[in-house]
């Protein structure tokens, strides 16, 4: 497999994966042979800089074309997140499962109040801030004792509850990485207010369109990437919505260097807030199901964005979010060097590389073990590979928190 600048793709190619987020094209597959010139030329126009190609099943680049390996790109992007490891702080927080429970009672009544609020929205109504901030507030209150346990249960979803539920994990996203940036008081809460708004105007996307589990057309992509302007309209005729809120909605498709929309901004053009929202949607999006997409494992999806940084994201703002969900982040799957898999339940307060992990099966023997939570800051064993449950088979109870 060959990473190299889309550029360089020729017809015959055989694409192996598209480097970039699922929305930034309107490719639902993204394995395939490059059959044709128009779909070359979607992919220049969608904004995608670069994809992996597989030689055993295409055509391959000539030798002077710039390509990277697999063992190369894990190199940078290994390098890229433990830079992050030297800039961790400390942080008081209350007890994993302490929180958990209230976490999912606080989850359930987000649910139910985006829901609804979104439905009205679709039926004419307008948005208030007396409706979105009170949700907010108990949103942050668990994200202030203990970020882990509900962004982990905002990462739980379904296809069928994605946008409300998406909605919510954005806003829980925006809290902590606020937080974590040195944002505090109503400027917090109304980065939190823009995570949970910032998708409005996909109440006004045709379901057809916005579900559609094969290819986009050319249109019907045009009318996805419609919703951040529709949104800001929304909110815009709602009226009293701060506008850190507007800025959110209609600027979090924005990339770094330019290549994204609805306005093509880049650098510091794009607010801090909008360069926030971008990192918070993408993170959250990858790692959800759809009905068209495979949801990835979390400790992937920080990987891949941190291929993807250099053109999508702030780099100061995405290390923020790697501290703020850790290099292995909780309720992922990982393999220790004792031959133990564990599953990753809380983030250590001083280093994102030894999280507190529940081990539960053994690799020598292959059986299943009494669960033991182990502090990887206290002991010899560490994390040497991410792992995934597919791989495994292991059942839902397991892998529960």
């Amino acid at each position: 497999m060959k990473k190299i600048p889309v550029g360089h793709l020729t017809v015959g190619m055989f694409i192996q994966e598209i480097c970039g987020s699922w929305m930034d094209h309107p490719f639902w597959k993204t394995s395939f042979l490059l059959t044709s010139d128009q779909d070359y030329q979607t992919l220049v126009q969608s904004g995608v800089h670069e994809v992996w190609i597989d030689p055993d099943k295409g055509l391959d680049v000539s030798q002077d074309t710039p390509s990277l390996d697999a063992e190369q790109v894990r190199q940078q992007a290994e390098s890229l997140l433990t830079a992050t490891q030297q800039l961790a702080p400390p942080d008081l927080r209350v007890p994993f499962r302490e929180e958990i429970e209230r976490a999912r009672f606080i989850h359930a009544r987000a649910k139910t109040a985006v829901t609804s609020m979104f439905q009205e929205v679709r039926m004419g109504q307008a948005l208030t801030a007396d409706a979105a901030y009170p949700l907010v507030a108990e949103i942050h209150q668990s994200v202030a004792r203990n970020s882990d346990a509900l962004l982990n249960l905002a990462r739980l979803k379904n296809k069928n509850d994605y946008t409300y539920l998406h909605s919510v994990a954005v806003c829980a996203l925006m809290l902590a990485l606020g937080k974590q940036l040195g944002i505090s008081g109503d400027e917090l809460m109304h980065a939190g207010a823009a995570g949970l708004l910032h998708d409005v105007g996909k109440m006004m996307i045709p379901d057809e369109v916005l579900n559609k589990p094969g290819r986009l057309t050319d249109a019907e992509f045009n009318t996805i990437k419609s919703h951040p302007s529709l949104g800001h309209e929304i909110l815009l005729k709602s009226g009293g919505l701060h506008p850190i809120v507007l800025d959110v909605c209609l600027h979090h498709h924005e990339k770094i260097d330019g290549s994204g929309y609805p306005e093509g901004l880049s650098g510091q053009d794009v607010s801090l807030y909008a360069r926030m929202g971008t990192v918070c949607d993408v993170y959250d999006a990858i790692t959800s199901e759809r009905c068209y997409k495979t949801g990835w494992e979390p400790t992937m999806a920080i990987r891949k964005m941190a291929e993807w940084q250099s053109s999508h994201f702030d780099l100061r703002i995405f290390h923020a979010f790697v501290r703020t969900v850790g290099i292995y982040p909780t309720g992922a799957l990982v393999k220790l060097k004792s031959e133990r898999l564990g599953l990753v339940v809380e983030q250590h307060p001083a280093s994102l590389l030894t999280p507190y992990v529940r081990v539960f099966f053994s690799l020598r023997k292959n059986c299943h073990l009494e669960p033991k939570i182990l502090d990887l800051s206290t002991g010899e064993d560490t994390v040497i590979a991410a792992e995934t449950p597919e791989r495994w088979n292991f059942p839902a109870s397991v892998l529960a928190l």
